[in-house]
């Protein structure tokens, strides 16, 4: 199935959430979040990722993550995951419960669009200071694709992981997965690169851009996605596919905020202060650029 026809009918039976100047909302993906060794790329920025939900936090900021959050390629099993970062997951936990947290599922979790796969493996986990089994994400639905509606303009936003017709990574994902899982994930060890990732692969990157892109113009749409791991925004008037990035980047982490009506993309990363003091420092990377110019005729 081509991108186009899997963005149409995703973006058909998608739910909808109207927001307006007073809605805060922050979206990130491609957390990769794994168990702790060589191959959990999340680990070297866990910390930076800590510092950026305690702010969304503090703000209330409802968190929208926009696929793979959890790396079930590499990993069979979801409940050394939890353990590793369980920090983030309470953080999570707690915004779920408060209703400000949306889980949409990718390639490398697409696991997460099975109710018995969530409700068995996400909706209790073992708290060891507590020492018994807590709630997590109970009754928790991943969503495959999201819209908000910009009350002001009538216009749209369009949330997806950006993976959908891809070939190897939609159609084929359960081959891909066996590749990553059992050739691929020692081979970049030896410095190769996997070429069924578009992260990681120019051409596929490029390509999938220039898909996802091409819908977004085509139905005059703004579309979000994570997957290629390369942070966009465009200014109104320019295109309408932007892109969240990822929490894998080297020494740093992007997302897209929407408040007051407006989107910017920021990047959090460690930072050098006063008297050689580390410190977590956002900054914004472009933007903010009103939503409703997005729209304009």
């Amino acid at each position: 199935m081509s991108t186009k026809s899997r963005l149409d009918a995703l973006y058909l039976g998608a739910d909808k959430i109207c927001i307006g100047e007073g809605s805060r909302i922050v979206l990130m993906s491609d957390c990769h979040r794994g168990v702790g060794n060589h191959g959990d790329n999340f680990l070297y920025n866990q910390n930076l990722a800590a510092a950026a939900l305690s702010y969304y936090d503090r703000r209330q900021f409802t968190y929208v993550e926009l696929g793979d959050g959890d790396e079930l390629w590499e990993n069979r099993r979801i409940e050394p995951v939890i353990r590793m970062h369980d920090d983030i997951f309470e953080t999570l936990s707690r915004l779920y419960r408060q209703g400000r947290f949306i889980m949409l599922y990718g390639n490398h979790d697409r696991k997460k669009e099975q109710p018995r796969f969530m409700e068995r493996y996400y909706a209790h986990y073992y708290c060891e200071h507590e020492d018994r089994y807590q709630e997590l994400f109970p009754h928790c639905v991943a969503k495959e694709g999201l819209v908000l509606e910009d009350a002001a303009s009538g216009g749209r936003i369009f949330l997806v992981h950006g993976h959908q017709g891809d070939l190897m990574n939609d159609t084929l994902w359960r081959l891909t997965r066996f590749l990553v899982r059992h050739v691929w994930r020692r081979v970049e060890l030896w410095g190769m690169q996997d070429p069924t990732s578009a992260a990681k692969n120019y051409k596929r990157k490029k390509k999938t851009e220039r898909r996802l892109s091409a819908w977004a113009d085509e139905n005059g749409v703004l579309l979000v996605a994570g997957h290629t791991h390369r942070p966009v925004l465009p200014k109104p008037g320019e295109s309408l596919y932007a892109n969240d990035g990822s929490c894998v980047h080297p020494r740093n982490i992007t997302a897209l905020e929407i408040e007051c009506g407006s989107i910017t993309l920021v990047k959090w990363r460690t930072e050098v202060g006063k008297h050689n003091a580390l410190y977590v420092g956002r900054e914004v990377m472009d933007g903010p650029y009103r939503i409703a110019d997005y729209f304009m005729p």
